[in-house]
């Protein structure tokens, strides 16, 4: 999602958005604190960032690849 997709939601629809990046994210295995980071960051694109730790990236350092 690009920030201006996000710019274009409505509050209920942005909080469900980032709620489901959030999930994704955490199942990814990112700890609580840098999935909501990632899932806030738009730009971030969310394949990228799963993909990293699903390939044995570690969390913390996919973290900072991505942002």
């Amino acid at each position: 999602m690009s920030a201006t997709e996000s710019e274009q939601l409505e509050a209920p629809e942005l909080e469900e958005v980032l709620r489901w990046r959030f999930e994704v994210l955490a199942r990814a295995g990112y700890d609580a604190g840098s999935a909501m980071i990632l899932a806030s960051h738009a730009e971030v694109d969310l394949h990228e960032a799963t993909n990293l730790v699903l390939r044995g990236c570690p969390p913390e350092t996919a973290l900072r690849i991505v942002l």
